[in-house]
């Protein structure tokens, strides 16, 4: 029988439906919170999930939300613009077919939004470049997405992610973690290599042919083959797509032809057009490589970047990292010795010292002997070339987009024949960190991302290897941490990073800051059918939809903090005394706080109080609005004496300022209490000094100390100093960075 058409007024209740689904978005942004307080947060989610189980309505979800675009340029609404086009780019990767005069009205918008300040045209820009190659090759942004997601094999597409979860077990419930594992490995355990390269094949060919693709006898057809076929005929697809894409001016009917060719070939004799009319059929993304981890070493994270780049179980043995890391860097990932793994304890020294006395050599393992015969083999004969000046600055131009300049020197070759030049490295992986948890677990993220690019300084090895981008998702803890003094600012907010990301980025408010309270709700769920579907399909997706598209980094500056501890003997001599005189004072302590102060018209004023407090808080996070994160919100709270007629009496008053460096002393070698980063771990005691100034960059700190070994007179910045960055940023990525 003929297959049963769609009633104009059923088409009408759907557009009415998603409409409404997308103002109720919009509503959102501005503040108007829905009345059903579990869908906070959830918008965006069952919009898009709503378009995957109907792929017809793709062309109506994207029809409206380039209305409400079009609506929001016209009425500068420009909050709307960056979420409404996210979600639009979002259902375009996904969408089985889109009309052209769709096509050419986003593309036009997008170009349009080069006019306007950032983040607008950076957005634009990325948007319409895209939109570019997608036109050409349709079906190229879901493909390379899938490719580099899944890590799949692809000579044209060599590129990989990997989203890395990272969770600090002391700060989350335990319940927490273990529901985060377990979502995890469960949305990996549904997919498989085989399973996504079938989804890009299918999607490829339908986006290709359109209503022309057999989409259900395809997806039969790729699964009664066997594995060894599906990656061929994956194989195929990808050269066909990315070839259209890199040639950019061949016509689009080539492409289109190319495919069908690949289609016809693959399914038999049937010929395109034949197909049932069943309507379009969406292939939704699949879920990405994530893993999950909890941090429990220092050194976690730099290693895990390492075994992404070089996995041990695949292609790389162990000595391809002797090659390329120092033996003491080997070790600390292997957890053992260089090549093999094998583990070390510390013993203690019973020989002489003298070689004759030393007893024979133990025979290596096998991988042991096989490196360090090639090691001899290659050093004989050789020197140790020190660095030249200008290895510092690979650092910097490894990590920027501008291309690097030239090398340092010529290898050696033979008389007369060139040497060949070296091949550019590309930064093929992409490494994707979500930090799970609040302000506590972003401190450890700062200072192991000071002691990263410490290393990177040294010796280059990630950074023109690794595209690093570092997420950030609130969990409100269980129970509070007590307080060790109390908190002259008010209680204790633990998630202000993620509060001033909030108010950065109404979309980063919407998706992200929502799951604050939600994750440990969904944790605690009883076990129940309704609870693996909401989590394994919200928890992933919402996580899968920020690392791929929060693109945009707001980089906070890291600080770096100077304790001084007090002698003992000073202060038994001096006991007596403070403490009479403490009685006559009130409360507190005497300190000398010196500080720049920082006003409106950027510069910088030095100035120095003595005064008696009974706590100080420092904040690199500004309480309100967007700006200012160069800054540190200093707040005292300082002793008042007043002498009236009743008598003597004590108040205590707030100081406040913005400064960007400050030394705090103790007169009287009285020692107080220091924590750092809200974090009761990062406890210090007995301190009499502290000194606070901006975090330098490792790179600018190392060219810094060669060039006032080259001039030391000197005290600015020269030569290729002046071109470093010289304070060290942490970026975030959000939706949108900061909107002004």
């Amino acid at each position: 029988c003929p297959p049963r058409l769609r009633s104009p007024l059923s088409l009408a209740e759907v557009e009415s439906d998603i409409l409404r689904r997308v103002r109720a978005l919009l509503r959102e942004l501005d503040g108007h919170h829905p009345s059903c307080q579990s869908d906070r947060g959830m918008l965006r989610w069952t919009l898009h999930k709503k378009t995957d189980q109907n792929p017809r309505t793709s062309s109506v979800l994207v029809r409206i939300l380039v209305k409400e675009l079009e609506r929001a340029e016209r009425g500068d609404l420009r909050h709307y613009i960056i979420p409404l086009l996210h979600t639009l780019m979002y259902t375009l990767i996904q969408a089985p077919c889109i009309p052209d005069e769709l096509w050419a009205r986003i593309y036009d918008f997008c170009k349009r939004l080069l006019t306007l300040p950032k983040p607008f045209c950076t957005i634009g820009l990325d948007y319409a470049s895209r939109l570019q190659v997608e036109r050409a090759a349709p079906g190229t942004l879901y493909q390379r997405m899938v490719i580099s997601e899944q890590s799949l094999p692809s000579a044209p597409f060599p590129y990989q992610e990997r989203i890395f979860i990272f969770a600090d077990p002391e700060l989350l419930p335990e319940a927490i973690c273990k529901a985060l594992a377990t979502d995890t490995e469960a949305a990996q355990a549904s997919q498989s290599p085989r399973g996504c390269m079938s989804c890009v094949v299918t999607h490829a060919l339908q986006a290709a042919l359109g209503d022309t693709c057999d989409t259900h006898g395809l997806r039969a057809r790729l699964q009664a083959l066997p594995p060894g076929d599906v990656e061929h005929w994956f194989q195929q697809v990808v050269a066909a797509v990315e070839g259209a894409g890199s040639e950019g001016g061949s016509e689009r009917g080539q492409h289109t032809a190319r495919l069908e060719r690949i289609y016809q070939r693959l399914l038999g004799s049937l010929p395109a057009g034949s197909a049932p009319q069943e309507g379009l059929q969406g292939t939704p993304l699949p879920n990405p490589n994530i893993s999950f981890h909890l941090w429990t070493e220092d050194e976690q994270l730099w290693k895990e970047l390492v075994l992404f780049l070089r996995p041990l179980s695949q292609s790389c043995e162990p000595e391809c990292l002797a090659q390329e890391l120092e033996p003491m860097e080997v070790q600390d990932i292997l957890g053992g010795c260089g090549c093999c793994g094998q583990s070390r304890f510390s013993v203690l020294s019973t020989d002489s010292g003298i070689e004759r006395d030393l007893p024979a050599p133990e025979e290596p393992c096998a991988p042991c002997a096989a490196a360090a015969e090639r090691a001899r083999l290659r050093r004989k004969g050789g020197i140790k070339k020190k660095p030249s000046p200008l290895d510092g600055v690979a650092f910097l131009q490894a990590g920027s987009a501008v291309p690097a300049g030239k090398p340092p020197g010529k290898p050696p070759g033979s008389a007369g024949v060139p040497p060949e030049p070296a091949a550019p490295l590309r930064r093929l992986h992409t490494a994707r960190v979500v930090l799970l948890g609040d302000d506590r677990i972003l401190g450890r993220l700062a200072r192991a991302f000071h002691s990263l690019r410490k290393r990177e300084a040294r010796r280059v090895f990630l950074t023109p290897r690794l595209d690093l981008q570092f997420y950030h998702v609130p969990v409100a803890p269980g129970q509070e941490q007590p307080s060790a003094a109390p908190d002259p600012a008010g209680p204790e907010e633990l998630c202000e990073v993620a509060g001033y990301l909030g108010r950065a980025d109404p979309w980063y408010e919407s998706n992200i800051n929502t799951l604050c309270h939600m994750i440990p709700k969904l944790a605690t769920m009883p076990p129940s059918p309704s609870r693996a579907l909401v989590t394994d399909l919200f928890l992933t997706d919402v996580i899968a939809y920020y690392a791929r598209m929060g693109t945009q980094p707001v980089r906070f500056q890291v600080h770096s903090v100077k304790v001084g501890t007090f002698n003992p003997g000073s202060l038994l001599a001096e006991l007596s005394t403070t403490k009479r005189k403490s009685t006559l004072d009130g409360a507190g302590m005497d300190l000398t706080v010196t500080y720049r102060k920082v006003v409106l018209s950027a510069r910088q004023k030095e100035l120095a109080l003595s005064l008696r407090s009974t706590g100080l808080l420092m904040k690199a996070i500004p309480a309100q609005g967007a700006a200012d994160l160069g800054c540190l919100s200093v707040t005292i709270t300082e002793i008042i004496r007043i002498n009236n007629l009743a008598g003597r009496s004590f108040s205590a008053v707030a100081n406040r300022f913005k400064t960007q460096n400050i030394k705090i002393r103790s007169p009287e070698q009285r020692p107080f209490t220091v924590r750092l980063d809200k974090d009761s771990r990062r406890t210090y005691r007995d301190v009499i000094g502290l000194e606070v100034s901006p975090c330098l960059e490792p790179s600018y700190c190392l060219q810094k100390t060669r060039t006032t070994k080259s001039s030391p007179l000197d005290t600015e910045d020269v030569g290729l100093v002046k071109f470093l960055p010289k304070s060290l940023l942490l970026p975030i990525n959000t939706f949108a960075g900061v909107i002004p």
